[in-house]
């Protein structure tokens, strides 16, 4: 177990405030690392959860999409923690409309913060870990990393964009002794898809695709997240994770 072992780590998760950001900043807490959690919104449940595992955790209120807010976001939680060991990038936005009807503002919007926001915060946590020989990054992907959805052309060519800038990422820096890789999340019950779960039908047709039987939760991402940003992935490089219940395999 000690391969899983996060204890004397520290974590920067953006995003954090709920959703699959919270379930991950607690389960690397659970792991024993400790947290600083960047989000749009408060994270104090995120760190009340953390704290009460006794680990330590803090949160920044900060606008991600806001590029010149990210050095000084990156070099609060380092003077909160000393040194950040891993960073997971699962901020992210998704606008929903027909792409003959896709706002240049929405394009432009999901773009910034789901894929811009991700190369320019890497680069900055980059640099830190390259200086300290090792670091673990962790991309928040999707199952539109690989398909092409509905609705959604902005936030799927984020999303095959992020898959693209891990793997540019890995082989420019494993070499340094960092690890990046991503997890693509299947169907998760979050707030990001409660417009579909509204939908009875595609709700429907889209459960009934899934071999698990089921959407997944915040829970599920827990282990990969803990797996990604632990000793027991030091020779991967570049993986996108599936954790999608064999949504890909059918």
């Amino acid at each position: 177990m000690k391969l899983f072992d996060l204890t004397g780590k520290t974590a920067l998760v953006t995003g954090a405030a709920g959703g699959l950001g919270q379930g991950i900043a607690i389960g690397l807490a659970e792991a024993g690392a400790d947290v600083v959690c960047a989000s749009l919104s408060s994270s104090a449940e995120t760190v009340g959860k953390i704290t009460a595992l006794g680990r330590k955790a803090s949160e920044i209120i900060v606008d991600l999409s806001d590029h010149s807010k990210l050095q000084d976001t990156f070099d609060e939680a380092l003077t909160l923690t000393g040194h950040i060991d891993i960073l997971v990038n699962n901020a992210g936005i998704i606008r929903r409309t027909p792409a003959k009807d896709h706002s240049e503002k929405d394009w432009f919007d999901v773009i910034n913060l789901n894929l811009s926001t991700v190369f320019l915060l890497s680069q900055i946590a980059g640099r830190h870990m390259i200086e300290r020989g090792s670091g673990k990054m962790i991309n928040i992907c999707s199952m539109l990393s690989y398909q092409g959805g509905i609705n959604v052309p902005g936030y799927t060519a984020s999303k095959h964009g992020v898959a693209g800038l891990t793997k540019a990422f890995a082989n420019e820096w494993a070499s340094h002794g960092l690890q990046v890789n991503a997890i693509a999340p299947g169907y998760m019950a979050t707030d990001n898809t409660a417009p579909i779960r509204a939908d009875e039908n595609r709700k429907a047709s889209i459960t009934d695709r899934i071999p698990a039987e089921r959407w997944g939760t915040p829970e599920d991402v827990k282990g990969p997240a803990v797996f990604l940003a632990s000793a027991a992935s030091d020779y991967l490089n570049g993986h996108i994770l599936c954790v999608d219940g064999g949504w890909m395999a059918r």
